[in-house]
């Protein structure tokens, strides 16, 4: 068997180096608990970016996996497939919206919406022809596709990958008042992640979102919301939006959909807009697929049974108070809501890469964003005492010299 350093030194040869991962090699995986090739137990406290909700390799979702897989895995959308319309009635009923259209990743349903809202911009709002206009954030994230990093605020997302797609305008995350400047008679939508992820759990100050919301229905604007990081329970309510009683036009979701068996994602509407699709306007080969359908079908119903989304309010205010009481000379403060926390360091720490290299060392799996930021984002299904053990850990960590 190859060892941690064997797989690596493999990896750098051969894989591209778009990535600068821990050196750690994961070789299976249960609950909260993942193990390395040599054996070594950690706990993971990023969860595949919230793509594992319900915790690594369930075994509802197993055995729904193979299960599927015995019988029918992919028809394309040429024919129909016994899984998809459950799929799309539950996941409307789930997110209270009347249609669904499935996609695989979260890049896909993004630009999935993308078209949609541009879409209504034209043949509802009444647009001048390729002059629609999305307002988004600095500090976004999401997607990889050159549309989307062409409106992205980080500058590295986008070197070497221009021209880019034309038609968005860049407000900063938070500000009511220059979201509300930016809009005239071209814009169609307002795309917004209601808590940034990949900027480091960046949560906008109270009544925000709702503010913003209702300037949207005032200004005939949509208010399309990429929840494919902080829905299904990662916030403590069912989507981020829940937490200020928000309902957007379109809802982007991903990630947990499936609960990291496999890439499911859709967007969501009412009919008055996703109806402005037509057969041969948009599609997917695998979007939909019976596979995906009904793994993402389970995956909802885990979420109810289990109450994860209760645990993730309940274990994330805990987490929170115990991290913001910790006397370090390190943190600038914590931030975040139910189990999706930023530790944001000083300046004078160092990096928070070295934070998570030492926590790796403790059996606790972290990840850095943005230099200076610790992401902590565990499985739902984790318990009081796995937090604690975490807890304790972090503590050790974040006193270190």
């Amino acid at each position: 068997m190859s060892t941690t350093a064997q797989i690596i030194e493999q990896n750098e040869t051969y894989g591209a180096h778009n990535y600068h991962p821990l050196p750690v090699v994961i070789e299976k995986a249960q609950g909260v608990w993942v193990y390395d090739v040599e054996g070594k137990k950690y706990m993971d406290c990023l969860a595949a970016y919230s793509a594992v909700n319900q915790g690594h390799c369930h075994p509802r979702l197993q055995k729904v996996l193979i299960e599927q897989a015995a019988r029918c895995t992919l028809t394309s959308r040429a024919f129909h497939n016994d899984q998809l319309g459950d799929f799309c009635a539950e996941l409307a009923a789930f997110c209270g919206k009347e249609a669904v259209l499935p996609m695989n990743t979260g890049a896909e349903a993004v630009e999935t919406a993308i078209k949609l809202v541009r879409r209504w911009g034209y043949d509802v709002k009444g647009i001048a022809a390729d002059q629609a206009e999305i307002i988004v954030c600095e500090g976004n994230f999401h997607g990889r596709t050159t549309t989307i990093v062409g409106f992205s605020s980080e500058k590295e997302y986008q070197r070497g990958f221009g021209p880019f797609t034309p038609g968005f305008k860049l407000v900063p995350y938070g500000d009511y008042e220059a979201f509300a400047a930016a809009v005239n008679q071209n814009t169609c939508a307002f795309l917004v992640e209601p808590i940034q992820g990949e900027a480091g759990v960046v949560v906008p100050e109270a009544g925000y979102l709702r503010r913003v919301a209702d300037l949207c229905k005032e200004r005939k604007v949509l208010l399309a919301a990429d929840e494919i990081q902080s829905g299904f329970g990662r916030t403590g309510r069912t989507f981020a939006c829940d937490h200020e009683g928000v309902v957007p036009d379109v809802l982007i979701v991903g990630k947990a959909a499936a609960g990291g068996f496999y890439p499911v994602s859709a967007v969501l509407a009412d009919r008055r807009l996703m109806d402005l699709f037509g057969p041969g306007d948009h599609g997917s080969t695998f979007g939909g697929n019976p596979l995906g359908a009904a793994l993402a079908r389970e995956a909802l119903r885990i979420l109810t049974d289990e109450k994860l989304v209760e645990r993730s309010a309940d274990l994330g205010e805990h987490l929170m108070g115990k991290l913001r009481a910790i006397d370090s000379p390190h943190i600038d403060h914590v931030r975040g809501v139910g189990l999706w926390i930023g530790i944001v360091l000083k300046p004078s720490a160092g990096g928070a890469r070295r934070f998570c290299e030492a926590l790796m060392d403790e059996g606790l799996l972290c990840k850095e964003t943005h230099e200076n930021v610790i992401r902590i984002a565990p499985p739902l299904v984790i318990t009081p005492e796995e937090v604690d053990w975490a807890l304790d850990r972090l503590e050790r960590v974040l006193k270190m010299d």
